[in-house]
C-alpha cells in the first residue's frame, strides 16, 4: 500500500507573520535619504544565539538612554525594539562636515528561532550594548525520553 504525504497545515496567521518578517527584512535597511545608497545596513545591528534554556538578543545602541528604549515580545517568537536616538547638542555657530551616525526613531523586529516565555525576559543596557535574555517556552525545551524495554 502506498502512503500519501499530505502537506503540513499552516494557519493563515503563520503565513501572514512569515510575510511580515520577510517584508521587515527587505525594508529594514532601506535608505530613504539622498538616494546615493539604495540599501544600507539595518539599525541597530544585532546578534542572536541560543542555549538550552534561553535565547539571547544583543543590539548595539551607543548613546541611547534606557528611557528612550522599548522592548516587546509578541506572537511567542517575535521580539521588537523601538527607540529614539536624539540629535547631538552642538554649539550654535557650528557647521557639520560629516554626519554618519543617524538620529531619530527606529524600530527593529526579529523572528526568534524558537518560542519564548514573555513573562521571563531580562534586559540590560551597559556601555551602549543591549542584552536581552528570553527564557524558552517549556514546549520548546528539549526533553529526555526514557526508553522502556
Amino acid at each position: 500500500m502506498r502512503l500519501a504525504r499530505f502537506p503540513s497545515f499552516n494557519s493563515p496567521l503563520d503565513a501572514l507573520q512569515q510575510f511580515q518578517s520577510e517584508m521587515n527584512h527587505l525594508f529594514d535597511g532601506w535608505n530613504t535619504g539622498d538616494g546615493a545608497r539604495g540599501y544600507a545596513a539595518a539599525y541597530p545591528t544585532i546578534n542572536v544565539w541560543e542555549e538550552a534554556d534561553a535565547v539571547y538578543f544583543e543590539a548595539e545602541l551607543p548613546g541611547l538612554d534606557r528611557k528612550d528604549l522599548e522592548i516587546y515580545v509578541t506572537g511567542g517568537n517575535q521580539v521588537t525594539i523601538k527607540g529614539e536616538r536624539k540629535q547631538p547638542a552642538t554649539p550654535d555657530k557650528s557647521v557639520w562636515h560629516r554626519q554618519e551616525r543617524g538620529q531619530g526613531a527606529f524600530v527593529r523586529s526579529l523572528t526568534l528561532p524558537t518560542p519564548v516565555n514573555p513573562d521571563k525576559v531580562e534586559a540590560s543596557l551597559e556601555n551602549g550594548v543591549l542584552l536581552v535574555k528570553l527564557a524558552k517556552h517549556e514546549a520548546a525545551k528539549p526533553r529526555k525520553i526514557t526508553v522502556k524495554s
